[in-house]
């Protein structure tokens, strides 16, 4: 039996022109090896499994090139930080940095995960990083660069090593499968890519295992069940279901899923990814993003053109909170299940806020025309009835009408007081006696005043009627009326009633021309504001015998 090699150890680059989706920084290092303007100290950053040890190694190989000795093993020195991160391994280090190189002209130190070293192994280390000998060279790697303390970063040239992109990790896939002789098709090498994270390292160990699985035939049906991953096909479904509105088939699919072990979480995340993709699918310039085979791009973009953006994000936004608040749900298939009704449910919630409150020259308009419904739009139509028949019908019971033919309501309070005074309006139009313009005095202002005060307490309404019994309107003549009031709250409250004041009084007194002033006299405000005893202690400084009074008689405030 023949000794097996992972992959990723038989197929690791041993040159710069084979290491995958790094070609900035090999050039640079090849450049520098060239021109004999290699740096000391090298600090290797980037996620894991992207090739840092590797082009360490590369490069500690090619600077004592030019040696005809093929043994360069004596030259090369790696040290695990993770587990000899001490300071006694540094200062063994730094003694062996002492002794020139036996072949080869450099001495190259690696030093892997060197954010694992303790403070004391930094300090210790510092010197001999900052002044090595001519022919050390030390390269330092981590995951991690913000561990690794300012005084070190400072004495090394950085290079940030990047995450491999799905298309180049394919594509380093597909050359080893041929190699291999391994069957395969393109979406399942392209899953392999994009469950690697950018992670070369993990694709080709996930390669590996598909290989054993699937006996060396990956395919897109074996690659999903053994990577755990959900198929691209239910995402496709959920969002059909979506925009159909069908949110029992939607719930029935996502209780499938659960079904075959996934989570929710797994499932939302998965979703938030699919209208990403259908974002990004609507532009073309963007369409390169999509890093997906071209059979799975064709149905992006096929889909992408059903909803537009505004849609799409709106979903995005759902998904996306669902996910947030997935971990700290109590029920947390509940809060998916919710999150699925609000996406079939966006398209009703977008028609409701497009429905623009209707002003009162709108209703007015709709009276005559009625309004009719077609693709969820409002849209005037010209009535068949006559212009009498429509006159006779009550305001309220035409906004009815229309709320019924809608099949939405109108339910904001602004809309209800426009319907109030249009019915008000309505009675006034119907009455010919309404449309005199009477003259009325002061007296006759201040009854129709106090009718309607006792109209609002009659209705509970205590907070307006309190407001109009402060003080009296005062007739100022040319149908013009004054009120006054003590604060600007006060005034607020009694503008915005201020239409239904109005069209009683107008009522009341016959004249449909009455203005109403508004005003506000702070200084007015004391009149209102003494208590009981504050008048007794008022009344009592003007005239001190009431208090002899109050006693003889023994009353009480």
């Amino acid at each position: 039996m023949e000794n097996y090699v992972v992959s990723a150890l038989k197929y690791r680059p041993n040159s710069f022109e084979t290491v995958v989706g790094q070609n900035s920084i090999t050039t640079t290092l090849e450049n520098a090896i060239q021109n004999n303007q290699l740096p000391q100290a090298m600090l290797f950053c980037g996620p894991r499994g992207v090739g840092k040890t590797t082009c360490a190694r590369i490069l500690a190989k090619q600077i004592n090139d030019d040696n005809k000795s093929s043994d360069f093993s004596y030259n090369i020195f790696e040290l695990d930080a993770a587990s000899n991160n001490g300071v006694d391994d540094i200062r063994n280090l730094i003694d062996q940095v002492r002794i020139p190189p036996q072949t080869g002209n450099y001495k190259v130190y690696i030093i892997d995960e060197v954010h694992m070293l303790s403070g004391q192994a930094f300090n210790a280390f510092l010197k001999t990083l900052e002044e090595p000998p001519k022919y050390a060279i030390f390269i330092l790697a981590t995951t991690e660069k913000h561990k690794v303390i300012p005084t070190i970063l400072s004495r090394c040239q950085i290079y940030d090593f990047k995450k491999i992109s799905a298309i180049d990790i394919k594509s380093h896939l597909e050359s080893i499968a041929k190699k291999e002789n391994i069957l395969f098709d393109d979406e399942s090498l392209y899953l392999i890519a994009n469950k690697s994270d950018g992670a070369l390292r993990d694709a080709l160990s996930i390669f590996d295992r598909l290989v054993n699985f699937t006996d060396g035939n990956i395919t897109k049906e074996l690659a999903y069940k053994n990577l755990n991953i959900l198929d691209h096909d239910i995402y496709f479904e959920t969002f059909e279901l979506i925009n159909k509105n069908d949110i029992t088939n939607c719930l029935l699919l996502f209780n499938k899923v659960i079904e075959q072990g996934f989570s929710g979480q797994h499932f939302i995340d998965g979703l938030c990814l699919h209208f990403r993709d259908l974002l990004i699918s609507k532009n073309s310039i963007s369409q390169i993003l999509l890093e997906q085979n071209e059979n799975l791009k064709n149905k992006y973009i096929n889909q992408s053109k059903i909803k537009g953006s505004n849609f799409i994000l709106t979903a995005i936004n759902l998904a996306e909170d669902c996910s947030y608040r997935y971990k700290n749900s109590k029920n947390q298939r509940l809060l998916t299940e919710i999150c699925l009704m609000k996406l079939c449910s966006i398209e009703n919630v977008e028609i409701k806020k497009k429905i623009k409150i209707l002003s009162k020259k709108e209703i007015s308009e709709n009276i005559k025309n009625p309004i009719e419904i077609k693709d969820n739009k409002l849209k005037t139509a010209k009535t068949v009835e006559t212009v009498e028949t429509v006159e006779t019908v009550e305001t309220v019971e035409t906004v009815e009408k229309l709320k019924n033919i809608s099949g939405l309501s109108i339910s904001s309070l602004r809309a209800k007081k426009n319907i109030e005074n249009l019915n008000t309006e309505k009675q006034n139009k119907l009455n010919p006696d309404n449309n005199l313009n009477s003259i009325f005095d002061k007296i006759t202002l201040i009854d129709a005043w106090d009718k309607f005060h006792e109209k609002l307490l009659s209705k509970g309404r205590k907070n307006l009627a309190s407001i109009l019994a402060i003080s009296k309107p005062e007739n100022l003549g040319n149908n013009e009326i004054s009120y006054t009031l003590t604060n600007e709250t006060n005034k607020i409250e009694l503008e915005r009633n201020k239409n239904e004041l109005l069209s009683f009084l107008k009522a009341e007194l016959k004249n449909n021309n009455i203005k109403i002033h508004i005003k506000v006299n702070k200084l007015k405000e004391k009149t209102f504001i003494y208590s009981s005893v504050e008048k007794y202690e008022k009344l009592k400084k003007i005239n001190p015998r009431i208090e002899s009074l109050r006693k003889e008689f023994k009353l009480n405030l």
